[in-house]
């Protein structure tokens, strides 16, 4: 659905790097590389980004 704000094991806010996460690895970017570049270097928090499936468009006809 929609990504977290916060990371669920410890808390940090990553939901602002959400767009640009996206954004550069649908370039063709290697998802390890923009992490490392976005400062995300926990791995409770990278697997947030990696394991994160964008369903909201999907979803979004079905919400009324």
């Amino acid at each position: 659905m929609l990504f977290p704000v916060r990371c669920f094991s410890c808390g940090k806010p990553i939901g602002h790097l959400w767009e640009e996460y996206k954004e550069r690895t649908e370039k063709g970017e290697d998802p390890g590389k923009v992490l490392d570049s976005l400062g995300v270097e926990r791995y409770c928090c990278r697997r947030m980004f990696i394991s994160h499936k964008d369903f909201i468009d999907e979803i979004m006809p079905f919400t009324r």
